[in-house]
């Protein structure tokens, strides 16, 4: 089998990836359904009101992420995932069937984007760190990286198939096929043999202060979670953006916009499959996917014209699946397994906070002046924060980060770099 594609070599794992990738497909349709409903059917055209459905989806990661961390490192994951998919299922369905009888209301779909997020928030750390339980220490890099390929996949087509089936019929049955699709992931988790290999946390007081401190210690990761924050907030709101811009800059309908998030798929995608042929994660990828995200979001600001705007999204979704994979791998490889499902809890918290409170001024910066200012502001930023990491990396010693970044990861010979704390991963 290609190296690209090594983690499939685990049946546990082709179980899992194949059932989330029919979920993800129904999540991105239901991304874009969400986002068209209170753009146009629920208000008019208002950009606040999208960023205020995006930051409620997302805030509660905020809140709740570190708790999340600590249910993932003590409990079942795949117990964990049943529950948690099931709700959000149940979740589109109560929306579709709202929106399919001309009942929906705006307040109803903040309150269903409220129990999304809090469903999230608990799904995101566990379904993070289950990954890691699936396959082995050799192929943690690969099979995060094939789960980005996945997802993006699914953030291809998703999108496109979104567009066509809210032109016509409407956005309620996207809904509807969402609740559907995870019925796929449901039994892929029912099917799931259990290894018996994972390391869960005792049972303690003060754990999410406990990860904290884990974290403190690690410059490396605090690095990575600022970071995370300032592109999550700025640079990573392309629902907000992409809908001011397809509709209020370019008078564009519902085709279209999915569109959008079908051509920055190309991106990501692309940058997903280049990651599972790299060995482990790579500080310059890390740096670099930030720089680059705020250099071409800067790029797409001032594009003339729809298509040129749409080509632009292109690398823009390259080097933001750069940056993240980037940031994940860096954390699944390098922290011990005790830590993984806190740390990865503030990994979430950080990016989907970060969006959360990033989504309703980036809304109201379009909506009062303008979609290419939102858009502008945000690569700006971004640059801004890149070019600070770089000095931090910089002025430090650089051959440390690297070492930190690639801890716990086995090179060449069988030989395994130390964790840190001088302990070996198990």
């Amino acid at each position: 089998m290609s190296a690209t594609f090594r983690a499939l070599r685990n049946p546990n794992y082709r179980l899992w990836a194949g059932g989330a990738l029919v979920s993800n497909i129904g999540t991105w349709m239901q991304r874009v359904a969400q986002d068209w409903l209170v753009l146009t059917v629920l208000t008019d055209h208002s950009g606040t009101a999208v960023g205020i459905t995006t930051a409620l989806q997302f805030l509660p990661m905020l809140l709740l992420g570190p708790y999340a961390g600590v249910l993932a490192d003590r409990h079942s994951k795949r117990a964990i995932l049943l529950w948690t998919q099931s709700a959000m299922g149940l979740c589109g369905l109560t929306v579709g069937l709202l929106v399919v009888t001309g009942s929906a209301q705006l307040w109803q779909v903040y309150a269903a984007a409220l129990f999304l997020g809090l469903t999230s928030a608990i799904d995101g750390p566990a379904r993070q760190a289950f990954v890691s339980e699936l396959v082995g220490q050799d192929d943690i890099a690969n099979a995060v990286s094939l789960n980005s390929a996945s997802f993006n996949t699914a953030r291809l087509t998703g999108p496109a198939i979104a567009g066509v089936l809210i032109a016509w019929a409407g956005t309620g049955p996207v809904f509807l096929l969402n609740a559907a699709s995870f019925a796929a992931v449901l039994i892929s988790l029912a099917r799931i043999r259990a290894s018996g290999s994972a390391t869960l946390a005792t049972r303690g007081k003060h754990q999410v202060v406990e990860g904290l401190r884990y974290v403190r210690g690690r410059p490396d990761l605090v690095l990575i979670l600022v970071l995370v924050g300032i592109l999550g907030a700025f640079g990573m709101n392309f629902p907000v953006t992409n809908a001011l811009m397809s509709t209020a800059e370019f008078g564009m309908g519902p085709g279209e916009f999915g569109l959008l998030g079908s051509i920055m798929a190309v991106g990501t995608l692309a940058g997903a499959l280049l990651a599972a042929r790299r060995s482990g994660p790579r500080l310059r990828f890390l740096l670099g996917g930030a720089l680059g995200l705020g250099f071409f979001t800067l790029i797409a600001s001032v594009s003339p014209s729809f298509w040129l705007y749409a080509a632009v999204l292109v690398p823009v979704g390259l080097a933001s699946l750069t940056f993240l994979n980037s940031c994940n791998t860096s954390i699944q490889l390098s922290v011990e397994p005790q830590f993984r499902g806190r740390v990865l809890a503030l990994y979430l918290a950080t990016l989907q906070g970060g969006t959360a409170l990033g989504a309703p001024f980036m809304g109201w910066l379009g909506s009062t002046f303008g979609a290419r200012w939102s858009v502008a502001a945000g690569g700006a930023v971004v640059l801004l924060a890149g070019l600070l990491g770089v000095f931090v990396v910089v002025r430090k010693n650089p051959l440390t980060w690297r070492q930190q970044l690639s801890a716990s990861f086995p090179r060449r010979g069988g030989v395994v770099s130390p964790a840190p704390g001088g302990r070996t991963p198990g």
